[in-house]
């Protein structure tokens, strides 16, 4: 039976339209992810919701506890997840106010610890021991995708149904050259957190989706500079469409 876990990210960190029934504190061999495990039904569905920066915000990209969170999620009988990101848009189709479903994505972080098969003796009987090299061709489950592409048409939601997603260090933004970079590597947006999220869930063999909301023009693409109210400005008047996908998704 299909389980939905959904991680909200910078803007969605609370989610009002999940009715609540149970907060659960959650422990992992990794570590406590970074809140309870909300437990609830949304849209007549049950969902398990986790906020990724934590319920305030106050964890940055580099210091989530990535593998806590996808083993928690595990833990609590999550099959698929639909994990929200705010992101820079890079290339022209992508502009701020849209909502797109990476295809793909390059991982530019470092430092994080980024796969359960990395020699640690932990108690985990969900992976097993020994290692696994898991076949990443594409990072987002296609099934996912096209559910999300689906549900966005059914609520009327203009959708990018294509995009690759580069993943940053953070927790600062990025400079107006890393950007050219990006976009000569052939990136289309930029965010923080994706990665290592998308490859600890496929290595928990659990579905993996990102839904990313443009919320800036990244560096150099727009007349000035970047501002966190501009941001938050733009988070607030998309985040009705991404509830909107979130309550026809099926």
């Amino acid at each position: 039976m299909k389980r939905l876990g959904i991680i909200g990210g910078s803007g969605l960190d609370q989610m009002d339209d999940l009715h609540i029934v149970e907060e659960r504190a959650v422990e992992t061999p990794y570590g406590r992810p970074s809140s309870s495990l909300l437990f609830g039904e949304i849209a007549n569905r049950e969902a398990v919701f986790l906020p990724r920066h934590g319920k305030n915000h106050s964890i940055p990209p580099h210091r989530i506890n990535y593998r806590a969170n996808i083993c928690a999620l595990q833990k609590a009988g999550v099959t698929d997840i639909l994990a929200f990101a705010a992101v820079g848009g890079i290339s022209t189709t992508s502009l701020p106010g849209t909502i797109v479903v990476p295809d793909q994505l390059i991982d530019y972080t470092w430092g994080r610890a980024h796969t359960f098969f990395d020699g640690d003796s932990v108690d985990n009987p969900a992976i097993g021991n020994g290692v696994r090299h898991i076949d990443f061709t594409a990072p987002f489950c296609p099934r996912l995708r096209e559910a999300v592409i689906q549900a966005a048409r059914e609520g009327n939601i203009e959708i990018g149904s294509r995009a690759t997603y580069a993943v940053t260090q953070g927790p600062r933004l990025e400079t107006a050259a890393e950007i050219d970079r990006l976009e000569k590597d052939g990136a289309d947006v930029v965010g923080m957190t994706v990665m290592p999220e998308a490859a600890l869930a496929r290595e928990m063999d659990i579905a993996y989706v990102c839904i990313a909301l443009v919320v800036n023009e990244a560096a150099g693409r727009g007349p000035g500079g970047i501002t966190m109210q501009a941001i938050s400005e733009c988070l607030s008047a998309i985040r009705a469409d991404a509830m909107q996908i979130l309550h026809h998704f099926r």
